[in-house]
């Protein structure tokens, strides 16, 4: 894997993280930003090294699923199961969804392959493989409706 797909794996892995921290702590977008420019990419935390993330497209990412939320909730809500709602899943998993969603949707200068391994794989640092599958399926059926 070369450095510039390195820091934008980190990138995505840090804007799951912001956006679930959003999700949670209701904290305002702009301090969300400065907060991981500040202290998360690229830093050491308890010993834990934070990969060099591509600042601006964690930015992008983070913004762009902010701005756009009601879209991709949608989006990704149409692909559930019958029955199924975005509240019933994990929120971490949520997050990923709506990044991968995004980047479906708005980063056309990535391809729909690379978006959903590179997410197949954010779910992995959480999830077993049957939630790492699911995202994957999940973000290829949007991926067909938007590409």
């Amino acid at each position: 894997m070369n450095a510039r797909s390195q820091s934008r794996s980190a990138a995505r892995l840090a804007a799951v993280q912001a956006l679930y921290q959003m999700d949670m702590e209701k904290t305002p977008l702009a301090r969300l930003l400065d907060e991981f420019h500040q202290h998360r990419l690229g830093r050491e935390i308890e010993d834990e090294q934070y990969a060099d993330a591509e600042v601006a497209f964690f930015d992008d990412v983070v913004k762009g699923v902010d701005a756009r939320r009601d879209e991709i909730d949608e989006l990704v809500s149409g692909k559930l199961a019958e029955g199924w709602s975005l509240k019933r899943l994990d929120r971490t998993m949520i997050q990923i969804l709506r990044c991968g969603a995004y980047e479906l949707l708005a980063r056309s200068d990535v391809p729909k392959a690379a978006v959903i391994t590179e997410y197949v794989d954010v779910a992995h640092a959480f999830f077993e493989e049957r939630e790492a599958k699911f995202v994957n399926g999940l973000l290829d059926a949007i991926g067909k409706d938007v590409r």
